[in-house]
């Protein structure tokens, strides 16, 4: 009798469980739905979606690359967009009778993963940092090493050129990794999953009437951001107008830096940033522009000439560029210790776990039987495993390209061997599996790291006699771009397993989203080169701070630290050391109590630019924040859309006012703000 009261209460607890997963079970609910071959997946109206977000999204970057050099994660508004697109479409064509293939989850992603792919290469293209590093407008910053044989000044033919034949690599070198990343591994990829969840939510029907009104609120501030745009460019007809340099806080706060320039970009910056880097943007503000600048310019004449240029390195601008280089690098190199120890440390723990191989058979071409997992985790993995991209693919194109590239790099480049790109060739594959890994597990792509490393060792390898400030910066493209789209591939691999996304289909997109980034990318960046005459100069509306310490570097890497000014040096190291010390002690206390603790890269950043844009992204942490008190739930569900609305206003603004500044329309309006010393005497300068 108890033996049988047992039996049932096993029973119902077994029939307890199942109604339990089939609650949390996200497949279940697109049981009733098929799930489209991998040539289905890819249609022509998600590509001409992807090709229109792209270039969205690639002005969006692009900004914000010769801006600040701050990228937040565009994934949800991708998302979201390319779901609005396409499902509005479709609707229409529905109605018409001429619809022959429904909207699925599984086309969702390959848009969101074309458009990622189109615009991240407005990021690893180096539009903001090496490549526009190479020219003549940035080398005249820095005094050193600017003879024609490191410089380079951009061309919309030879900066496609060379990102046809760099961008393609990375994704050739982590495809035979996929299943050991995603299936054996388990590598969580926060970002991806993340994107995952979201493209799913959007395909369920209460989903769907939330990304409604998600996109209505995008468009309204969308609309706003832009208009915004619009009046303002009235008022900018001169050097230091408009409201981008309203003084809110003071002149002599403007002085330093220190004012809200009423930029949309940035509040909606902030509002997708977290917290903690917001107050590290303003606390690294504090401490250079508010601090440490004025006590070393009282030091004019001791520790530099009084008489040099602002923009001259030997001076002041020398120890605002050097101290933040100082402090990316510690930060730059802890994390990458860091991260290749937990990655050296997963694996090992992989190798000597046999669970795997008892959970997941080793099969490459059949569904493996899967009882141990879940029901979600058996049908995506059956799935994943289904649509394999063969070895000698991978290997093929790896080989073609590579070859390809040290055929065809040392035209762009002279100064760049073809023994230099080989070496960077071998060694690419292992350390894009290390970024690709560490994605994974922390979601942090070290790139820029690599291709700070790179700039370091082929820079010195070539010797600046030889060109080694232009070698180095070129290297670090071929590196970032391997490494970049390693991971981004390996993130897109992960939303496409939990989506049901065919890795196929994934890795196309892919392709077909590099090759049009490596077009349009140029074409964009190519607009602002022409349309702003003052572009990458310091205090200028595009300043792309970045280009000079990449710059920089590549002069370190090269001349040594003959280049820094007196007391620079020590500054440096005390930075340095700083930036590590900060890093340890984040991880030693543990993840409560790191987040009152600022991040030294973040802190880095205004050292350079100023603080200006960090009060623009605190303000809209404050935003965010008293929303989320008023009403958590509509704050979490439409502050990444509200912030998107106001980012890409704001970006697509620069598209008309490109246009305008080519056309030579002027702003018919200079709104400036004097002191009242200042005033009196303009006053009887215009009266006499």
């Amino acid at each position: 009798m108890a033996m049988e009261r047992t039996s049932s209460n096993i029973q119902e607890q077994h029939s307890e469980d199942e109604k339990a997963e089939k609650m949390d079970s996200i497949e279940r609910i697109f049981e009733s739905k098929k799930v489209p071959a991998w040539q289905q997946q890819l249609t022509v109206r998600a590509f001409v979606v992807s090709f229109i977000l792209g270039i969205l999204f690639t002005f969006i970057v692009m900004k914000l690359n010769l801006t600040t050099g701050i990228i937040p994660s565009l994934n949800v508004s991708a998302g979201l967009l390319g779901f609005f697109f396409v499902k509005t479409w479709t609707k229409f064509l529905d109605k018409s009778g001429m619809l022959k293939q429904p909207f699925t989850r599984q086309e969702n992603t390959v848009i969101q993963t074309c458009v990622v792919a189109t615009s991240g290469i407005a990021f690893s293209g180096g539009f903001g940092s090496y490549l526009f590093g190479m020219s003549e407008v940035i080398a005249k910053q820095s005094n050193e090493e600017n003879s024609a044989l490191n410089t380079k000044n951009p061309s919309l033919s030879w900066m496609i050129a060379f990102l046809f034949v760099v961008s393609f690599l990375g994704l050739f070198s982590v495809v035979p990794l996929r299943k050991i990343m995603i299936i054996d591994f388990k590598l969580i990829y926060p970002s991806g999953t993340a994107t995952a969840h979201l493209i799913n939510s959007f395909h369920t029907p209460q989903g769907a009437k939330l990304a409604k009104k998600q996109v209505r609120a995008l468009g309204k501030f969308f609309s706003f951001s832009f208009l915004w745009g619009f009046f303002q460019w009235f008022f900018t007809g001169g050097d230091d107008c408009g409201f981008a340099s309203f003084p809110t806080l003071g002149l002599k706060a403007f002085e330093n830096k220190f004012y809200f320039d009423f930029s949309a970009t940035y509040v909606g910056v902030g509002m997708i940033c977290p917290y903690l880097i917001n107050v590290s943007l303003l606390v690294g503000a504090i401490l250079s522009w508010g601090i440490m600048w004025p006590l070393i310019n009282e030091k004019k004449g001791d520790w530099y000439p009084a008489n040099l240029k602002s923009s001259s390195l030997h001076g002041l601008q020398g120890y605002r560029v050097f101290i933040g280089i100082a402090m990316i690098l510690g930060d730059g190199l802890y994390n990458f210790i860091k991260v290749l120890g937990i990655t050296l440390f997963g694996l090992y723990h992989q190798f000597n776990n046999q669970k795997i191989q008892k959970d997941i058979p080793v099969t490459s071409n059949s569904s493996p039987d899967l009882p141990s997992l879940s029901y979600d985790e058996q049908k995506r993995t059956r799935l994943f495993l289904k649509d394999q991209i063969p070895m000698w693919i991978a290997i093929v194109g790896y080989l073609t390209i590579a070859i390809i590239s040290a055929a065809t790099l040392p035209h762009i480049f002279h100064q760049l061997k073809w023994y230099y790109i080989a070496a960077i060739y071998v060694f690419a594959p292992a350390l894009a599996f290390c970024n690709a890994y560490g994605c994974g597990l922390t979601d942090w792509s070290l790139a820029s790291t690599y291709g700070k490393l790179a700039i370091f060792i082929i820079g010195a390898w070539a010797s600046g006699s030889n060109g080694g400030v232009l070698a180095g910066l070129a290297a670090c493209g071929v590196m970032m771009n391997i490494v970049s789209t390693a991971s981004d591939l390996m993130q897109d691999f992960k939303t496409g397993y939990m989506t049901l996304a065919s890795p196929r289909s994934m890795f196309v997109s892919q392709v077909i989203g590099t090759a049009m980034g490596c077009v349009i990318s140029p074409c964009v960046f190519w607009l602002f080169y022409k349309a702003f005459n003052d572009l990458g100069v310091p205090g200028s509306e595009y300043p792309a701070p970045y280009a000079l310490v990449y710059r920089n570097m590549a002069i370190l890497g090269v001349e040594g630290f003959s280049a820094l000014p007196d007391k620079c040096l020590m500054l440096c190291y005390i930075f340095f050391a700083f930036a590590i010390f900060v890093n340890g002690i984040r991880d030693a206390v543990g993840k409560n109590r790191a987040r009152f603790i600022p991040i030294p890269m973040a802190m880095a950043i205004p050292f350079y630019i100023g603080g200006y844009f960090a009060i623009d992204m605190c303000v809209g942490s404050l935003i965010l924040f008293i929303w989320s008190k008023i009403n958590k739930a509509k704050a979490a569900a439409f502050g990444p859309a509200v912030a998107s609305g106001l980012i890409c206003g704001d970006g697509i603004w620069t598209l008309p006012s490109s246009i305008l500044a080519l056309a030579g329309v002027n702003p018919p309006i200079c709104m400036k703000f004097l002191s009242r010393s200042t005033n009196i005497r303009v006053d009887s300068f215009l009266s006499s």
